[in-house]
């Protein structure tokens, strides 16, 4: 066995794994290490076919691609729906690709949010991502109800861990609704679903998570768990590309429900082109689609998803632990005078990304990239870096930290201003 902190032993963990081949399944950058795919996933060969599938079916059938060729647009909500309901842990009828993450998360509000007298308060954290809590905010403004009272945020003790304990105090018999992250954006935190579903039903509280950081890079038993709903974006560990269709999941328990924002999309299939004024609500997932599905958004997802349903979540879990703990690993050894501090859990808690902490964050990111490392900047003073199981490698993760050091030891941070871009 090589020595665990040289490049050789990097290269003796990639030969020995069993997801290697994937990462010729997709456009790599050979100048650049890619660690933002918990951001932006890279594209992939399949996903690229199926978008050209996709063009070829209009090019070829026209109007008629809605019901002929190998992807009928008419039914690819829930044909892709069918191939991510194993990787949320649901029934093929629980899961729909339509939507995008707050369009999604405004429906599941307009839907089942029914504020009373006694329960009209919505719980969620304070460290969640903003689009979530400003959804929240304007669905309890359009009722009438002032967010400074009605929406209720679990406080974090230190700015990246919210305690579980905190959140079941704070379900109160006053909350009607929960609306929380599996996985917490900055630190990687994975909230424990099962125990807070449990704790929220014992209380008549429905809840909702947002698993935008967490679905394609840890698994879920949203039914099993018995979950409400769910809501997530497909751009990031599912490499669905830049503003792909996102995704969602309502428990079976709750179909029947007229949706909060109806659309034509929302009705049976064999009744939808009736054109009758009433509508006829899918007794499904379905019902809660809006309007037409974004068909050239969904295509790469055809074949991105592909992927995942051969090599399965738990592979991909276990890579993705080996690579971050292997990171770690690296990180105290190599950079334990520079100012670092790693924010994620350190134990198994942690999803697809470390945090590190240091208050020069936004322009080491900044040299970083001119050095040929594609990081993420979380305000204020946080690194986030996602080693991807399907495409990254140890010699990836050997690589950045040496180019880090480099970094930190000849002070190149210094040429550049300690403020975000545009785009962080």
């Amino acid at each position: 066995m090589k020595h665990q902190y040289t490049r050789e032993y990097a290269l003796q963990l990639d030969e020995q794994d069993p997801l290697a081949q994937y990462r010729h399944e997709f456009y790599i950058n050979k100048s650049t290490i890619y660690l933002d795919g918990n951001s932006l996933g890279l594209l992939s060969k399949r996903a690229e076919a199926t978008i050209q599938e996709i063009i070829d079916a209009w090019k070829t059938y026209g109007i008629d691609g809605w019901t002929e060729g190998a992807n009928p647009w008419f039914y690819l909500s829930e044909k892709l729906g069918e191939q991510m309901a194993p990787l949320v842990g649901a029934t093929h009828a629980e899961v729909i690709v339509t939507g995008s993450t707050t369009v999604n998360l405004h429906q599941l509000l307009s839907t089942f949010y029914r504020p009373t007298e006694k329960k009209a308060k919505i719980l969620a954290d304070e460290l969640n991502f903003p689009s979530d809590i400003y959804a929240i905010k304007s669905q309890l403004n359009m009722r009438g109800l002032d967010p400074e009272k009605y929406l209720v945020q679990v406080k974090s003790e230190d700015g990246y861990r919210v305690e579980e304990d905190d959140i079941i105090a704070k379900m109160t018999e006053d909350i009607s609704l929960i609306v929380l992250p599996s996985v917490l954006y900055r630190s990687g935190q994975i909230l424990n679903m099962k125990r807070i579903t449990e704790e929220a039903h014992k209380r008549n509280i429905l809840v909702a998570f947002d698993l935008c950081h967490s679905i394609g890079s840890i698994p879920h038993e949203l039914s099993k768990w018995d979950v409400d709903f769910a809501f997530w974006c497909n751009y990031k560990h599912l490499n669905g590309g830049p503003g792909a269709t996102g995704g969602m999941f309502v428990n079976q328990r709750h179909f029947g429900n007229h949706p909060g924002l109806a659309g034509w999309f929302g009705s049976r299939k064999d009744k939808q082109f009736d054109m009758d004024h009433e509508m006829s609500v899918d007794n499904a997932i379905g019902a809660f689609q809006i309007g037409t599905p974004n068909i050239l958004s969904m295509a790469p997802l055809v074949g991105a998803l592909s992927m995942f349903n051969e090599v399965g979540m738990p592979h991909i879990r276990n890579k993705s632990l080996q690579l971050t703990s292997y990171f770690m690993d690296l990180i105290r050894h190599e950079l334990k005078n520079e100012g670092f501090a790693l924010r994620n859990p350190l134990d198994d808690t942690r999803a697809g990304h470390i945090l590190l902490q240091h208050k020069e964050a936004a322009r080491i990111c900044k040299a970083l990239k001119v050095e040929g490392v594609i990081p993420d900047y979380r305000s204020p003073d946080g690194i986030r870096l996602a080693p991807v199981a399907l495409y990254n490698t140890f010699e990836d993760v050997w690589n950045t930290v040496q180019i880090l050091k480099t970094i930190m030891e000849e002070k190149k941070y210094k040429k550049y201003d300690n403020k975000r871009g545009v785009v962080a």
